[in-house]
């Protein structure tokens, strides 16, 4: 899934300078956007925060009734600068991209692509597909040392697991705990899928140097004593070596988190670059051929992009 709005604000993020380096509990607003014919509820970036660690793009969808729907549909689009990242709870998502990839992405996998220089990419429900679609689509920036590298795919199906008494946590990129995603990522970051059964009580280990947030996906919680409702973000910064965790009910939350990402970057519709030079000829190369990779197989044209605002694109701080 991708920012496929007519009109995207330009994102002005990165550096350290507002990172919470001492725990917090910062519940963080949404805003609802309709995708492909799939309404997203998208957390990051928000009006109050726009990254966490290298995560810059979050956006939360379903549980959806697509029995009877086309389901998600999202045509050819272009990503420069950055990684995606596809992890669902129930559905399938039918992946194809301007490097011939082919593969359909199912609940615990993780499809990780790595845009680099320049990628195209498609996302579908497959025909048939299950009648329930209930996912996130998150993207990790990547660091300068990185972001002209070649573009690449990866479809992931055996994650490490990390238990305790009455949780579950499945790595889908990074490390939490020891447990390494087979992911390839270029900062340290942890992406974890957690499980507790209803009245569980557990913790987390953390590490004290990444700044960390929450996204309930089902259930109650309460994460570190706050609450943590559906479908938000609880941002809750740096400082903490463990993390506790109370289900009311039985819960699925994702824990994401990173060493705060110092360079300061320019997001623009399906862009993460460092200048608003970079963003126009992105763009440009969208919009004129194929420097961005070709799409075959997807049933539709691609999306064109969006026209640029006439304000300067230049970067900034991490919030607004």
């Amino acid at each position: 899934m991708s920012n496929l709005e007519t009109a995207p604000e330009p994102v002005r993020t990165g550096g350290t300078a507002e990172v919470k380096a001492t725990p917090v509990r910062e519940l963080l607003p949404m805003k609802e956007v309709l995708l492909g014919g799939t309404r997203v509820r998208r957390l990051l970036p928000s009006f109050g925060r726009r990254m966490v660690g290298a995560w810059c793009f979050l956006d939360h969808y379903g549980p959806d009734d697509v029995a009877n729907e086309p389901g998600m549909r999202v045509p050819p689009h272009p990503h420069v600068g950055l990684q995606t990242v596809s992890w669902l709870h129930a559905g399938d998502v039918l992946h194809r991209d301007s490097l011939g990839s082919l593969a359909t992405i199912r609940p615990g996998e993780l499809g990780l692509m790595t845009a680099g220089r320049g990628i195209a990419h498609s996302e579908e429900s497959p025909v048939p597909h299950p009648s329930v679609l209930h996912g996130a689509q998150l993207w990790t920036a990547l660091p300068d040392a990185a972001r002209h590298k070649d573009p690449a795919f990866a479809h992931h199906t055996d994650l490490p697991v990390v238990t305790a008494p009455g949780l579950r946590a499945t790595v889908f990129l990074g490390e939490l705990d020891g447990a390494l995603s087979p992911g390839e990522v270029f900062t340290p970051i942890t992406g974890a899928d957690v499980t507790v059964e209803a009245g569980g009580e557990a913790s987390l280990p953390l590490e004290y140097d990444f700044e960390y947030a929450v996204l309930t996906m089902t259930g109650d919680v309460r994460i570190d004593g706050a609450e943590a409702p559906v479908g938000h973000l609880l941002y809750l910064g740096c400082g903490r070596d463990e993390l506790p965790v109370e289900a009311g009910s039985a819960t699925r939350f994702l824990l994401l988190g990173g060493v705060p990402f110092e360079e300061k970057l320019v997001m623009w519709w399906n862009f993460v670059a460092r200048t608003g030079t970079e963003i126009a000829a992105a763009r440009e190369a969208w919009m004129t051929g194929d420097a961005l990779g070709v799409v075959h197989g997807y049933d539709g044209p691609r999306v064109p992009a969006p026209a640029l605002p006439t304000t300067p694109l230049k970067p900034r701080g991490r919030e607004r």
